[in-house]
């Protein structure tokens, strides 16, 4: 497994009346993250908040091309982000869902204690496919293909690269002692937005080029 010291670029925040950060996602334009009673957009070009939508917001966050969508303890709520009105429901899968993702049409749920990551059908919430890991799972995003999530154990974080198919760590980016890692979400090309937990902070991490210098 190549395993590199992750290059942190830019801190969000901490931003005001945020005492944690759980699911992050990016609409192309604004940062979306998740704070336990609301969701929070901000411009990652300036850091500064510009909106927020009142919903419970417990874990992680994603973005289709349209709506967003966040989990709220037993459920999954599809949201208009213009308007914050909930458009939609789906059950959320037991076993302390953390992060979520969207990508090939589905929803991509990490699993906290189980240490899983779920494709799910975004209309019903019926479980597609299962995907182990061997690490605690936090925030999850697809990228070019590749399935990343964020993992904690103890006081340290890092960022994985795994293998659909098997689960099988191929890359690790290890994030600075105490810089957690919840929510995850690429900016669609060589960054991505880590949500900082308790910290009340997202951060801005590169992302590895294919064939990077790394040790083993």
């Amino acid at each position: 497994m190549k395993r590199s010291a992750a290059k942190i670029l830019r801190d969000y925040g901490p931003f005001p009346e945020v005492h944690q950060v759980h699911g992050v996602t990016f609409d192309g334009e604004h940062v979306w993250f998740a704070s336990g009673d609301r969701l929070n957009a901000f411009d990652p070009r300036t850091g500064k908040m510009v909106r927020s939508i009142n919903v419970a917001a417990s874990a992680g966050t994603a973005f289709d091309g349209r709506s967003l969508f966040q989990i709220a303890a037993d459920r999954i709520l599809k949201i208009d982000p213009k308007t914050g009105r909930v458009l939609a429901t789906i059950p959320s899968p037991g076993g302390g869902n953390s992060g979520l993702a969207w990508a090939e049409g589905s929803l991509w749920v990490g699993q906290y204690r189980e240490r899983k990551i779920l494709q799910i059908d975004p209309q019903t919430g019926a479980i597609l496919r299962t995907i182990e890991s061997n690490r605690i799972v936090t925030g999850v995003t697809w990228v070019d293909g590749e399935l990343w999530h964020g993992t904690v154990e103890g006081d340290q974080s890092d960022l994985r690269r795994i293998e659909p198919r098997t689960g099988r760590a191929l890359e690790r980016l290890e994030m600075p002692p105490g810089a957690d890692v919840s929510g995850l979400e690429s900016d669609g090309g060589d960054s991505f937005f880590c949500g900082g937990g308790r910290s009340g902070k997202v951060r801005l991490v590169r992302r590895p080029k294919r064939g990077s210098a790394s040790r083993t």
